[in-house]
């Protein structure tokens, strides 16, 4: 994994990639940012607060931040948009009667003005589950085709089994290269 983020980083040259995994609880976030960081899924508890991981490489810092998705955490996700160049936005996708929830959180998000140029990838989580929603239900879901000022991307994903997160990096690497 540490070879991975290294190659990652090396697209940024001198700089700072500051990334935020937001999400409503129990999406897979910390699951998602721990089976980047170490290579494997280990056992989380929900998130009362946030948790960052940073590497340096060459110089440069990759900051990945999870923030807590419970209700009462949500309002407190503005405190940590400065500087920030890309939101991974974490859907669960066998929790279709919160896509709604999910949406609105993500409007929300996308109207905040220190996030006007961040790129978006949305990983559709827990596509190992049975009934799990579509890439293409997801998208309709958070009205992902409604946006058209800033690059986005969605990607199906298990973080459990590892699948889909490294596709999801290599676009979102490939998109803040081509931004800088």
């Amino acid at each position: 994994m540490g070879l991975w983020l290294s190659r990652l980083l090396s697209l940024f040259g001198d700089s700072e990639a500051r990334i935020l995994v937001l999400g409503l609880d129990n999406a897979g976030k910390t699951t998602i940012l721990y089976r980047l960081h170490v290579g494997e899924v280990v056992q989380t508890i929900p998130t009362i607060g946030f948790n960052v991981e940073t590497v340096t490489y060459k110089n440069i810092k990759f900051q990945v931040w999870d923030l807590g998705g419970q209700t009462s955490i949500r309002p407190y996700w503005r405190c940590y948009y400065p500087n920030t160049q890309a939101i991974i936005y974490v859907v669960d996708s066998c929790d279709a009667e919160r896509l709604p929830t999910s949406r609105e959180e993500f409007q929300a998000i996308l109207a905040e003005d220190e996030l006007r140029t961040a790129a978006v990838l949305v990983f559709a989580n827990k596509q190992d589950l049975p009934g799990a929603l579509s890439e293409a239900e997801v998208a309709e879901g958070l009205g992902l085709s409604g946006i058209k000022t800033r690059p986005w991307s969605i990607f199906k994903t298990s973080a459990v089994k590892g699948e889909g997160l490294f596709e999801g990096l290599d676009w979102l690497s490939a998109t803040l290269k081509s931004r800088k």
